[in-house]
């Protein structure tokens, strides 16, 4: 589906960013803005807008540091409230004043601090594979991954390390389906390698005395969601986010509230997946329009 390009300074000034922006069939159409996980981009979403594409106008940024927005040259910026500053200074730089989130893993985590610090922003929130209780399990994997790792020789072998890194999150992944999330994970170099499209210094938020993503409690931020819609997916394979988890997020929300565990896929659902946007789908057309 076509979308503009929107670039845009960061709340700091310093960088440019860039959003995708996709229109919708109307012009009073709701706005839906989806947010990555960690180490991806805004084409991490792009089989869930085949499916919302035209339904809702769709912001889609590339958190600095990832995909075409600026790398920041100090490491230590790459940290939640900075992120949800940006996002922030995205929102107003569109005259957008309410809308749905969507958010992945990272982009979840963002999703909960924004509500904290701009309470009413949002409409309707989705959060993909993350919740309040981060599992040890999967940010030990993460960890491992995330960071300098060298650029590959082609996308041949760009599809062998996703497969590699993520093979358990998604045992019934063929090559194709591979090749499509190393094209969607990485990015050409002007030599014909290839490398992922982030800026290796995102590791620092994660590992070591330096890790600034994961906040120490976050279920006074989950509270804060009480009376609004909320619909949780959970892989089922997922390390990160827990059935247990899941559970007690249910039972802690007063509002409407879904949740719905996708078969045999971990951290984190594509969002294509029939029972993802089948979920999607009827949550956004009762809570958002």
């Amino acid at each position: 589906m076509d979308y503009a390009l929107h670039r845009y300074r960061s709340a700091c000034g310093r960088l440019e960013l860039v959003a995708r922006d996709y229109p919708a069939a109307r012009a009073e159409a709701p706005v839906l803005l989806l947010m990555h996980g960690l180490t991806r981009n805004s084409a991490d979403f792009e089989p869930l807008v085949k499916h919302l594409g035209g339904r809702y106008r769709l912001i889609v940024p590339d958190q600095r540091g990832r995909g075409l927005s600026q790398w920041d040259p100090d490491p230590g910026q790459y940290r939640p409230e900075v992120y949800c500053a940006d996002m922030f200074a995205l929102l107003d730089g569109l005259s957008i004043a309410r809308c749905g989130v969507i958010g992945t893993s990272m982009g979840g985590l963002m999703a909960l601090a924004m509500q904290a610090m701009r309470p009413g922003f949002a409409t309707a929130f989705v959060f993909n594979d993350i919740g309040p209780v981060i599992e040890a399990a999967g940010l030990e994997r993460i960890q491992g991954y995330v960071g300098p790792g060298g650029a590959m020789a082609d996308w041949t072998a760009a599809a062998a390390r996703c497969r590699a890194i993520n093979a358990e999150a998604f045992p019934d992944f063929g090559q194709a389906d591979w090749l499509a999330f190393a094209r969607r994970t990485c990015a050409q170099n002007p030599d014909g390698t290839v490398s992922f499209a982030y800026d290796p210094a995102i590791s620092k938020g994660v590992s070591g005395e330096e890790a600034t993503v994961i906040p120490p409690d976050l279920w006074p931020l989950w509270d804060a969601l009480d009376a609004l819609p909320v619909l949780v997916l959970r892989g089922a394979l997922s390390d990160l986010l827990s059935a247990r988890t899941v559970a007690e997020m249910a039972k802690r929300h007063s509002g409407p509230y879904g949740s719905v565990e996708v078969p045999r896929v971990g951290h984190a659902p594509i969002l294509d997946e029939a029972p993802a946007t089948t979920a999607i789908l009827a949550f956004f057309k009762e809570h958002v329009g």
